[in-house]
């Protein structure tokens, strides 16, 4: 497999890695205090921490929803976020023309799921030299990212794949875990996804509602069956967030279940090596 540096950082070498924060940025000094909680939290525990945190949700559910700071200041508050915890940061990008723009602050761009499949997005992305995370879209099989990967490798081998989940009838989503090796055999480090994974898509009518009680058995069966990090929305009060509160992790329970995830991911990285 393929390993993916992202400042001292090392995806794919054997360690658990932890990308967490929240939703979408919430002002400078919240995102911080979340950012800040998250990372004191895998430091205990030696999990390698990458900021993440959305400066635009651009397919929010209605309207009315709250979308973000948008570009010029969410990368302001990314970049101070950034210099603040000494931590890399990954990001979404919807659109070509803010590939190069993000990348100046970014260490990671993400295409977010429905898009991981636009040719021109995703070779932007690559052609900045960043690293370049692409969330398996909830229409598509594993294997399927195949071809997302193929288009990637035209410009970069910096590549992450993450599994979200997988449509299921209407307002439902589940996760296939045979994604997970399927995936990983295509060389790329894999990344779990155990927030997005519980979302109930246009659950709620205008948003989206989330079964956050079946994060933590998710996470241990994905490191069960093996995974290179973990992709977690976290936040100090989930029922304020202004974004996916439904299924994001209060940051009280996060260095529980982290705990757990490394005793699992510790398991099966012993047996891989048998």
């Amino acid at each position: 497999m393929n390993t993916v540096k992202v400042g001292g950082i090392e995806i794919g070498g054997g360690k658990l890695v932890l990308l967490a924060g929240p939703c979408v940025l919430e002002g400078f000094e919240r995102s911080l205090k979340i950012g800040r909680r998250a990372k004191a939290i895998a430091d205990k525990l030696g999990i390698p921490y990458v900021f993440k945190a959305s400066f635009d949700k651009a397919n929010r559910s209605s309207i009315k929803s709250y979308r973000g700071p948008g570009l010029v200041e969410g990368l302001k508050i990314l970049d101070a976020i950034k210099r603040e915890l000494n931590v890399p940061i990954v990001t979404d990008i919807h659109e070509t023309h803010q590939a190069a723009q993000a990348s100046e602050v970014a260490d990671i761009l993400q295409i977010p799921a429905f898009l991981c499949r636009q040719t021109d997005l995703l070779i932007a992305a690559a052609k900045t030299g960043k690293v370049v995370n692409v969330k398996k879209a909830q229409f598509l099989s594993a294997r399927d990212m195949i071809n997302v990967v193929e288009k990637l490798r035209s410009q970069t081998e910096k590549i992450l794949l993450t599994e979200r989940g997988t449509s299921f009838g209407y307002n439902n989503l589940v996760v296939d875990m045979r994604g997970l090796p399927i995936m990983r055999g295509f060389g790329c480090p894999v990344i779990f996804d155990g927030t997005h994974s519980v979302q109930l898509p246009g659950g709620a009518g205008s948003s989206s509602g989330g079964q956050r009680e079946f994060v933590a058995p998710l996470v241990r069966a994905a490191c069960a069956v093996g995974v290179d990090g973990l992709f977690l929305e976290v936040h100090d009060n989930p029922a304020e967030g202004l974004s996916d509160g439904a299924n994001m992790i209060p940051l009280d329970e996060l260095e529980k279940l982290l705990t757990d995830a490394l005793a699992v991911h510790n398991v099966t990285k012993t047996l891989e090596a048998v």
